[in-house]
């Protein structure tokens, strides 16, 4: 390793120290994520041609603005997806379009409400995806559990629950997205051997955690503001349709289409911002002037330090991605695993939870090629692993997944309070459901 990615690889390590002290440090890992950001590309910078094959002055220069903009574009994927997706949840969720799910979940019981979260998080996150699933959930959590102390417990499992039910849906995580576009897995296969795994990878921990929660919830206060209802009960639920059933049809819309499944996202939030201008701009509302319910004044709910997290955190996996790290780690690892797919794809699912999965992934994609048989063929054992533990690998840590990056930022979630209570039970779940997978491919199919 050349000592200009030596020094990148350390700002990546040191920034990443700082994110999981946050807790103790009290520095928004926000702005440590930026910096990350700025200080690697910077560093690139010292010797692009190290890494870029072009030699003259104003052809390279040309290159790296592209090759930045290419991982900004990428990026911006991911933040475009993820501020719609906040914005028509927040929607749906102050017009009061979630209230019958809110009272369907209330319970008194700590262990029930565990259950209820868990089942439904896991089977919506299939359905949509896990971090659209994981906004819902953290909104509807709000509602029902008024401590801080066992609200993270439940966040945590949500961030678990959605990251497992991502995984065995060709639609319900960015990795099976890309490994069903591929021709990798296909939709009935990667469903029909991976269910069962992914089911009990997330029933693990939810029995581990089940041992931490005795005893009545207190509900929390009911804020009045938030409770407004403006419209009426036939605008919410065509409020609520329009919203969920937006967020539904994004993977339609991306098969559809082939566009990314940002612009999907953008579709629905149109549809749904005109909607409800129509609402209130017609009558009664009309002639009120303070509307607080308004997708305009929502937008300001966004949470701008968890995008500006987002930012800075898959911007500098992506300066790693260009100096080769993440190459090298994958022939790494695959030198030493002597050809052992269950160790390789275990690897690669431990990895996921300290770094984005999405160049991983994609890292192994282009390393291995598709075969007509055996491990490497249409779904076979290599890729629906892949799927498997690149999905359930990023529970392990809070910054492994989206889906834990955003329930982090919407809860307040310390790194060192997630690993306190859910690391090892995520863990334990995962090689259950990597043992799993292994007895059905052995002895069913």
């Amino acid at each position: 390793m050349s000592p200009i990615s030596l020094i990148i690889v350390t700002i990546f390590l040191v920034g990443y120290a700082l994110i999981a002290l946050e807790g103790i440090t009290r520095i928004n890992k926000a702005a440590v994520a930026l910096l990350m950001f700025v200080f690697t590309w910077t560093v690139f910078m010292f010797e692009p041609e190290s890494y870029i094959n072009i030699h003259n002055p104003e052809d390279l220069v040309l290159t790296i603005n592209a090759l930045v903009e290419r991982h900004l574009g990428s990026t911006a994927t991911t933040l475009f997806f993820l501020m719609g997706a906040m914005a028509i949840v927040e929607v749906v969720d102050r017009n009061g379009g979630f209230n019958f799910v809110t009272n369907m979940m209330r319970t008194k019981s700590k262990r029930s409400l565990l259950w209820r979260v868990a089942f439904m998080t896991f089977f919506l996150s299939a359905i949509l995806d896990n971090l659209t699933t994981s906004i819902v959930m953290v909104m509807l959590l709000r509602k029902l559990v008024k401590s801080a102390k066992d609200r993270v417990k439940y966040a945590a499992l949500i961030i678990v629950a959605a990251n497992s039910g991502g995984a065995f849906s060709p639609i319900g995580d960015v990795t099976t997205i890309m490994l069903w576009n591929g021709g990798m897995i296909t939709a009935g296969g990667v469903i029909k051997e991976l269910l069962v795994p992914s089911l009990v990878s997330m029933l693990v921990p939810a029995f581990m955690l089940m041992t931490q929660l005795k005893g009545e919830l207190e509900a929390p206060e009911i804020n009045k503001g938030d409770e407004v209802n403006e419209l009426n009960a036939l605008q919410r639920k065509v409020v609520f349709l329009l919203g969920v059933g937006g967020l539904i049809f994004v993977p339609i819309f991306h098969n559809l289409t082939n566009l990314p499944p940002f612009m999907g996202i953008l579709l629905a939030l149109g549809s749904l911002w005109l909607i409800t201008e129509i609402f209130y701009g017609t009558g009664h509302l009309a002639k009120r002037e303070n509307v607080r319910n308004r997708l305009s004044r929502l937008l300001s709910k966004v949470d701008m330090s968890t995008i500006l997290f987002f930012l800075g955190i898959l911007m500098a996996v992506g300066c790693l991605e260009e100096i080769g790290v993440l190459h090298l780690l994958g022939v790494w690892l695959n030198d030493i695993s002597g050809g052992n797919h269950y160790l390789v794809t275990g690897i690669i699912g431990v990895l996921s939870s300290i770094v984005d999965n999405v160049p991983l992934v994609a890292g192994c994609m282009g390393m291995y090629p598709i075969e007509a048989m055996g491990d490497m063929a249409v779904d076979g054992v290599f890729w629906q692993l892949l799927a498997y533990c690149a999905g359930v690998g990023g529970s392990m840590l809070i910054v492994g997944s989206a889906a834990g990056v955003v329930v982090m930022g919407l809860e307040k979630i310390s790194f060192g309070n997630y690993v306190k209570h859910m690391t090892l039970f995520s863990l334990v779940g995962y090689l259950s459901g990597m043992f799993c997978y292994y007895l059905i491919r052995t002895f069913i199919f």
